[in-house]
């Protein structure tokens, strides 16, 4: 039962910091889950599980905002899906912790975009005023992110983000869209893991609960309190906090 009050409190304040950056927990819970002496299959089928439910209770409040973009969300959905496959054979081929470091790498070129790129805004103006275009961006970033997250067997999100962000989409637009995407991308990767019988009860109430909560008051703070640039900013850090985590696994 302790444990499971502080994955909960862990659960929140992580919930709070990625909501605002429109990703899912589950990078950062799964390996603290698995610290607190959670067994690794349960650990990351409630990390799925909270990702979705984290940001259901999320996007009401983006979708009011009109700060989904549903027109580069639906395409980045199916397309990812259909690269995700190709993605996961291709990594057979090569060795996995030279894929890790490609996305240690990635990961750092995207924060340091976060904290340094400043689209034009006549680039930002095109990538939301034309239908045509977020179309095109979403099929272009879906087929990216799903070969990517199939490749590395990581969440699309990661990649998604710092896509849309680059292709000169509002910062705090390209967040919103991410956590929608999150929640069917997230939950299908749940199923998977509940299937097998991974799941534990009290630990998964006490975090849905601090999950809730953090994604409320990350919501919150994203839509009435931060500005666009600030949501970079905000990305960036945690864009670079998964790449330095990711480092120390390696390196230890």
């Amino acid at each position: 039962m302790f444990t499971a009050i502080i994955a909960g409190i862990v659960t929140f304040v992580f919930t709070t910091l990625l909501t605002i950056a429109g990703e899912g927990a589950a990078i950062i819970l799964i390996p603290t889950f698995i610290a607190l002496g959670i067994d690794v299959r349960v650990a990351m089928a409630t990390a799925l599980l909270l990702n979705s439910l984290a940001m259901i209770f999320a996007c009401p409040r983006y979708a009011k905002n009109k700060l989904i973009m549903y027109k580069v969300a639906l395409p980045i959905l199916i397309v990812a899906t259909i690269f995700s496959p190709i993605g996961a054979y291709v990594s057979r081929l090569l060795e996995r912790n030279l894929l890790l470091w490609l996305f240690v790498c990635f990961l750092l070129f995207a924060s340091s975009m976060m904290f340094f790129y400043r689209p034009k805004e006549a680039k930002q103006k095109e990538a939301e005023g034309s239908r045509t275009k977020q179309i095109s961006y979403g099929i272009f970033t879906g087929a990216f992110a799903g070969f990517m997250a199939g490749l590395l067997g990581v969440g699309g999100g990661n990649f998604i983000l710092p896509m849309l962000v680059y292709l000169g989409f509002n910062p705090k637009k390209a967040s919103a869209t991410t956590a929608f995407i999150v929640i069917f991308s997230s939950f299908a990767g749940f199923l998977g893991h509940a299937s097998l019988g991974n799941i534990d009860i009290a630990l998964l109430a006490f975090a849905a609960i601090g999950s809730v909560l953090g994604a409320l008051l990350g919501s919150w703070l994203m839509t009435e309190k931060l500005k666009p640039k600030q949501v970079k900013i905000v990305i960036g850090i945690v864009l670079l906090g998964i790449a330095l985590k990711m480092i120390w696994n390696l390196t230890t």
